[in-house]
């Protein structure tokens, strides 16, 4: 029982020499711009978007809603625990700090899943996004979006701010336009959203959509806004991380939520039937509703957003592995490969390691792929929001940070409602999840456990209350 719920100070020692910190190079409006680029609210939109068009139809806008509700109680305990934890580690780091060592070498597992599989999701929508000026096959349109953000993620972190807010403004831009068609074009007014129906079959059947069909669809609904997250794994490189990581967190759920919410609404209100709206062809309708010209500008500002979103997101994820090579996770070769920085400050080895098997990733089934990403993101939040119960106990009590309000009720109801969601999920994508979680627990039991005097030492910058 030690293992998954010991205290902080159960932690053992560092041992060996000091490990590289990231530098602090970005302030709150840097990071929330590389976050919102994570999450990456255009590409999200006509990438991800249209497969819950295709499982709850016009009831995709309400699916998203709930999940951004839900996402704001996942935000507040992301909030409270990275600006008291702040480390490029992320969840794991959190986790292991406040719940155990075996817990966050679980959520490191699930994160990884996420890491490895999100990039590759969003890359291979190129293709479609690309088709006015070039045909390529999605797999490989992927994999040269996943190349191309790995030899950006090798530069600093301070010039990949400035150009993935240049990205982002051309991708907001592409939402707005779609808001302004989809509404200018309504054809059912607001009437619609508050009947749930899908097309079902040929000859234009439909079926209305259940609660249950929400609740499956809420684990697509949290991945859809799952970038937020970022901040945290920038704490270490924020300024001020007390402050800036609550602002950075909640400041870009709230922007991510509109960006993407406002076009579902305008798109669903605008669709001339509710076949077209379960197809999910959002550049059909968009070229139906305008013309050539404005069709091919959108679909090369959501080509960039997907180009935007996998610098980003090979940026994140190199730090996870940068972080966990640091704390000891894996044999010593593999660590000191992965803890190595480059010229620029990146860590080098650590962002190759992600984006070449991410290219290679995009030539794997993509609703596979979708499926273990929502399991993973669902029993990732649930376990972070397991140890927001345990941030204010102990040595972490008066330790400062931002607090979340409503406590310990938040958490606690994000267990529930998370648990139930978890519950609702294909049989399929829980085995494939499980299964790879199964294999993880064995790597502890049989390598990090018997070591754990020099294996899984998560850190904390020296300088965390900075």
């Amino acid at each position: 029982m030690t293992d998954t719920l010991s205290a902080p100070h159960a932690l053992a020692p560092q041992t060996g020499p000091v490990p590289q910190k990231l530098k602090r190079s970005i302030g709150v409006v840097g990071g929330t711009l590389l976050t919102l680029s994570c999450v990456t609210p255009a590409s999200t939109l006509f990438v991800v978007v249209p497969d819950l068009f295709s499982s709850v139809g016009t009831f995709t806008w309400l699916t998203i809603a709930i999940g951004s509700l839900l996402c704001i109680g996942v935000a507040f305990c992301y909030s409270e625990l990275g600006t008291l934890i702040p480390s490029a580690g992320g969840e794991y780091a959190i986790v292991s700090t406040l719940a155990g060592r075996l817990a966050g070498w679980l959520v490191f597992v699930l994160s990884l899943l996420v890491v490895m599989i999100v990039p590759p999701v969003i890359a291979m929508g190129t293709a479609d996004y690309l088709a006015p000026l070039v045909h390529v096959p999605a797999p490989l349109a992927g994999a040269g979006v996943m190349l191309l953000a790995t030899l950006a993620g090798l530069l600093d972190l301070r010039a990949n701010a400035w150009i993935t807010g240049i990205f982002l403004v051309l991708e907001v831009i592409a939402a707005g336009v779609v808001a302004v068609l989809g509404f200018a074009h309504s054809e059912h007014g607001t009437g619609t959203l508050v009947h749930g129906a899908v097309a079902s079959g040929e000859g234009g059947a439909h079926a209305a959509v259940t609660a249950g069909l929400v609740i499956s669809g809420l684990a697509i609904a949290l991945f859809i806004t799952q970038g937020f997250s970022t901040a945290v794994y920038l704490s270490e490189e924020l300024e001020n991380p007390r402050r800036n990581v609550a602002r950075t967190v909640l400041a870009t759920l709230a922007i991510s939520t509109a960006v993407i919410l406002v076009p579902v609404i305008a798109i669903t209100m605008g669709a001339p039937d509710l076949a077209t709206l379960t197809s999910g062809d959002i550049s059909g309708m968009i070229a139906a509703w305008s013309n050539s010209a404005v069709g091919t500008f959108i679909s090369l500002c959501v080509a960039l957003a997907i180009i935007n979103a996998g610098i980003v997101m090979v940026i994140q994820n190199s730090r996870v592995l940068f972080a966990s090579a640091r704390d000891k996770a894996w044999p010593e070769p593999v660590n000191n490969a992965l803890a190595r920085l480059g010229r620029f400050g990146s860590p080098w080895v650590a962002t190759l390691v992600v984006g070449v098997p991410g290219a290679a990733l995009c030539f794997v089934n993509l609703d596979t792929l979708y499926g273990v990403t929502g399991v993973s993101v669902t029993g990732m939040y649930l376990l972070v929001a397991v140890a927001a119960l345990f941030s204010r106990r102990g040595a972490h009590r008066d330790v400062p940070a931002w607090r979340m309000p409503l406590w310990p009720v938040v958490p606690l109801l994000l267990i529930a409602v998370l648990g139930y969601v978890l519950y609702m999920q294909d049989t399929e994508y829980l085995l494939w999840t499980g299964g790879i979680t199964a294999v993880a627990t064995l790597y502890w039991l049989f390598y990090l456990r018997p070591r754990q005097d020099s294996r899984w030492l998560v850190s904390i910058p020296e300088d965390a209350q900075a």
